[in-house]
Protein backbone atom coordinates (compact mmCIF):
# COMPACT_ATOMS: atom_id res chain seq x y z
CA UNK A 1 0.00 0.00 0.00
CA UNK A 2 0.72 3.44 -0.64
CA UNK A 3 -0.26 6.49 1.08
CA UNK A 4 0.04 9.66 -0.31
CA UNK A 5 2.29 12.43 1.45
CA UNK A 6 4.52 9.86 3.54
CA UNK A 7 7.41 10.93 2.65
CA UNK A 8 8.70 7.63 1.67
CA UNK A 9 10.33 6.93 -2.01
CA UNK A 10 8.91 3.50 -3.59
CA UNK A 11 10.87 1.77 -6.15
CA UNK A 12 8.52 -0.17 -8.51
CA UNK A 13 9.45 -3.12 -10.50
CA UNK A 14 7.57 -3.52 -13.89
CA UNK A 15 4.14 -1.95 -14.64
CA UNK A 16 1.59 -1.34 -11.72
CA UNK A 17 -1.10 0.44 -11.66
CA UNK A 18 -2.80 2.28 -8.57
CA UNK A 19 -6.67 1.58 -6.87
CA UNK A 20 -7.28 5.31 -4.97
CA UNK A 21 -9.57 4.10 -2.48
CA UNK A 22 -9.79 3.88 1.72
CA UNK A 23 -11.43 0.97 1.58
CA UNK A 24 -9.43 -2.12 1.96
CA UNK A 25 -12.73 -4.41 1.06
CA UNK A 26 -12.54 -3.00 -2.50
CA UNK A 27 -8.93 -3.36 -2.94
CA UNK A 28 -8.89 -6.53 -2.24
CA UNK A 29 -11.79 -7.76 -4.38
CA UNK A 30 -10.27 -6.10 -7.19
CA UNK A 31 -6.76 -7.32 -6.36
CA UNK A 32 -8.22 -10.89 -6.91
CA UNK A 33 -10.02 -10.05 -10.54
CA UNK A 34 -6.84 -8.08 -11.88
CA UNK A 35 -4.76 -10.89 -10.43
CA UNK A 36 -6.66 -13.44 -13.26
CA UNK A 37 -4.88 -11.39 -15.75
CA UNK A 38 -2.10 -11.18 -14.60
CA UNK A 39 -2.06 -7.58 -13.47
CA UNK A 40 -0.18 -5.70 -10.85
CA UNK A 41 -2.08 -3.15 -9.02
CA UNK A 42 -0.99 -1.49 -5.30
CA UNK A 43 -3.47 -0.19 -3.19
CA UNK A 44 -3.22 4.09 -2.78
CA UNK A 45 -4.90 6.06 0.07
CA UNK A 46 -6.13 9.28 -1.39
CA UNK A 47 -8.95 11.24 -0.18
CA UNK A 48 -11.36 11.58 -2.81
CA UNK A 49 -13.06 14.48 -4.55
CA UNK A 50 -16.24 14.38 -3.09
CA UNK A 51 -18.77 14.86 -6.59
CA UNK A 52 -22.38 15.40 -6.58
CA UNK A 53 -23.72 13.70 -8.98
CA UNK A 54 -26.75 10.80 -10.27
CA UNK A 55 -24.27 9.60 -12.53
CA UNK A 56 -21.60 6.70 -11.31
CA UNK A 57 -19.82 7.38 -14.63
CA UNK A 58 -19.53 10.87 -13.90
CA UNK A 59 -18.29 10.38 -10.35
CA UNK A 60 -15.57 8.05 -10.70
CA UNK A 61 -14.37 10.09 -13.89
CA UNK A 62 -13.88 13.20 -11.99
CA UNK A 63 -12.51 11.08 -8.58
CA UNK A 64 -10.08 9.37 -11.53
CA UNK A 65 -8.93 12.88 -12.96
CA UNK A 66 -8.17 14.49 -9.45
CA UNK A 67 -6.64 11.34 -7.85
CA UNK A 68 -4.00 11.38 -10.93
CA UNK A 69 -3.27 15.07 -11.05
CA UNK A 70 -1.96 14.82 -6.92
CA UNK A 71 -0.31 11.40 -7.96
CA UNK A 72 0.73 11.25 -11.42
CA UNK A 73 0.18 7.42 -11.51
CA UNK A 74 -1.34 4.96 -13.25
CA UNK A 75 -4.77 5.26 -10.86
CA UNK A 76 -8.08 3.49 -11.05
CA UNK A 77 -11.16 5.01 -9.15
CA UNK A 78 -14.19 2.90 -8.39
CA UNK A 79 -17.48 4.16 -7.32
CA UNK A 80 -20.87 1.91 -6.81
CA UNK A 81 -24.09 2.42 -6.01
CA UNK A 82 -27.32 0.25 -4.68
CA UNK A 83 -30.54 0.98 -6.40
CA UNK A 84 -33.67 0.12 -5.49
CA UNK A 85 -36.86 -0.49 -7.48
CA UNK A 86 -39.19 0.52 -4.73
CA UNK A 87 -37.52 3.45 -3.36
CA UNK A 88 -37.43 4.71 -6.71
CA UNK A 89 -33.22 3.94 -7.28
CA UNK A 90 -32.34 5.17 -4.00
CA UNK A 91 -29.83 5.04 -2.12
CA UNK A 92 -28.34 4.90 -5.79
CA UNK A 93 -25.20 6.93 -6.21
CA UNK A 94 -25.48 7.96 -2.42
CA UNK A 95 -25.14 4.32 -1.08
CA UNK A 96 -21.93 5.02 1.13
CA UNK A 97 -23.07 7.92 2.78
CA UNK A 98 -26.68 6.43 3.26
CA UNK A 99 -24.80 3.42 4.79
CA UNK A 100 -22.89 5.01 7.22
CA UNK A 101 -26.43 6.98 8.23
CA UNK A 102 -28.72 4.80 8.70
CA UNK A 103 -26.68 1.02 8.03
CA UNK A 104 -28.41 -2.25 6.87
CA UNK A 105 -30.94 -1.59 9.43
CA UNK A 106 -32.13 1.82 8.38
CA UNK A 107 -32.60 -0.01 4.87
CA UNK A 108 -34.87 -2.18 5.77
CA UNK A 109 -36.80 -0.60 8.02
CA UNK A 110 -37.24 1.76 4.74
CA UNK A 111 -38.51 -1.61 3.04
CA UNK A 112 -40.54 -3.13 5.99
CA UNK A 113 -43.55 -2.41 4.01
CA UNK A 114 -42.21 -3.13 0.89
CA UNK A 115 -43.54 -6.66 -1.16
CA UNK A 116 -41.33 -5.11 -4.60
CA UNK A 117 -37.52 -5.95 -2.86
CA UNK A 118 -35.87 -6.04 -6.97
CA UNK A 119 -32.38 -3.95 -6.19
CA UNK A 120 -29.37 -3.53 -8.89
CA UNK A 121 -26.19 -3.29 -7.41
CA UNK A 122 -24.04 -1.12 -10.38
CA UNK A 123 -20.16 0.26 -10.36
CA UNK A 124 -18.06 1.99 -12.21
CA UNK A 125 -14.03 1.68 -13.13
CA UNK A 126 -12.36 4.96 -14.10
CA UNK A 127 -8.76 4.61 -14.90
CA UNK A 128 -6.35 7.75 -15.53
CA UNK A 129 -2.87 8.01 -16.58
CA UNK A 130 -0.63 9.95 -18.93
CA UNK A 131 -1.50 8.17 -22.09
CA UNK A 132 -4.80 8.79 -22.37
CA UNK A 133 -6.45 12.30 -22.46
CA UNK A 134 -9.49 11.14 -20.26
CA UNK A 135 -10.69 8.79 -18.16
CA UNK A 136 -11.72 5.54 -19.46
CA UNK A 137 -14.88 4.04 -17.72
CA UNK A 138 -15.99 0.26 -17.53
CA UNK A 139 -19.31 -0.58 -16.11
CA UNK A 140 -20.75 -3.70 -14.38
CA UNK A 141 -24.19 -4.08 -12.64
CA UNK A 142 -25.95 -7.46 -10.64
CA UNK A 143 -29.59 -8.07 -9.94
CA UNK A 144 -31.29 -8.99 -7.16
CA UNK A 145 -33.07 -8.19 -3.74
CA UNK A 146 -33.37 -6.57 -0.42
CA UNK A 147 -33.11 -9.69 2.07
CA UNK A 148 -36.15 -9.04 4.89
CA UNK A 149 -33.00 -9.18 7.55
CA UNK A 150 -29.21 -9.29 7.46
CA UNK A 151 -27.68 -12.51 6.65
CA UNK A 152 -23.54 -12.91 7.26
CA UNK A 153 -22.14 -16.11 6.87
CA UNK A 154 -19.06 -16.82 9.30
CA UNK A 155 -16.81 -17.36 6.11
CA UNK A 156 -18.07 -14.24 4.54
CA UNK A 157 -16.53 -11.41 3.64
CA UNK A 158 -18.97 -8.55 2.52
CA UNK A 159 -19.27 -4.97 3.59
CA UNK A 160 -21.57 -2.09 3.39
CA UNK A 161 -24.65 -3.76 2.20
CA UNK A 162 -24.02 -6.79 1.14
CA UNK A 163 -25.74 -8.30 4.39
CA UNK A 164 -28.65 -7.86 2.82
CA UNK A 165 -28.35 -7.71 -0.72
CA UNK A 166 -28.78 -11.50 -2.45
CA UNK A 167 -27.95 -11.82 -6.36
CA UNK A 168 -30.70 -13.33 -8.40
CA UNK A 169 -28.59 -16.20 -9.57
CA UNK A 170 -27.78 -16.74 -6.11
CA UNK A 171 -29.40 -18.23 -2.98
CA UNK A 172 -26.75 -16.26 -0.07
CA UNK A 173 -26.24 -12.56 0.32
CA UNK A 174 -22.73 -11.06 -0.95
CA UNK A 175 -21.89 -11.03 2.83
CA UNK A 176 -22.38 -15.02 3.46
CA UNK A 177 -19.97 -15.30 0.39
CA UNK A 178 -16.36 -15.83 0.30
CA UNK A 179 -14.38 -12.88 -2.17
CA UNK A 180 -14.39 -15.62 -4.48
CA UNK A 181 -17.78 -16.54 -4.92
CA UNK A 182 -18.75 -13.10 -4.45
CA UNK A 183 -16.50 -11.94 -7.59
CA UNK A 184 -18.47 -14.50 -9.76
CA UNK A 185 -21.79 -12.75 -9.49
CA UNK A 186 -20.66 -8.99 -7.91
CA UNK A 187 -20.82 -5.24 -10.19
CA UNK A 188 -17.72 -4.43 -9.00
CA UNK A 189 -15.65 -7.77 -10.63
CA UNK A 190 -17.90 -7.71 -13.73
CA UNK A 191 -16.35 -3.39 -14.18
CA UNK A 192 -12.81 -5.00 -13.16
CA UNK A 193 -13.08 -7.17 -15.40
CA UNK A 194 -14.12 -5.08 -18.66
CA UNK A 195 -11.15 -3.03 -17.41
CA UNK A 196 -8.47 -5.90 -17.36
CA UNK A 197 -9.73 -7.36 -20.88
CA UNK A 198 -9.34 -3.64 -22.33
CA UNK A 199 -5.61 -3.02 -20.17
CA UNK A 200 -4.48 -6.11 -21.48
CA UNK A 201 -5.15 -5.57 -25.17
Amino acid sequence: MLRKGSGKSFRIKGRVIFFATNNVNKFNEARRVLAEWDIAVGMLRVKSLEVQSESLEEIAKASAIDAFRRCHLPIIVEDAGLFVDALNGFPGPYAAYVYKTVGNRGLLGLMRDFKDRHACFASAVAYSSADLESPICFSGQVSGEITTEERVGSGGSGFGFDPVFRPSKGRRTFAEMSIAEKNAYSHRATAFRRFAEWYKK
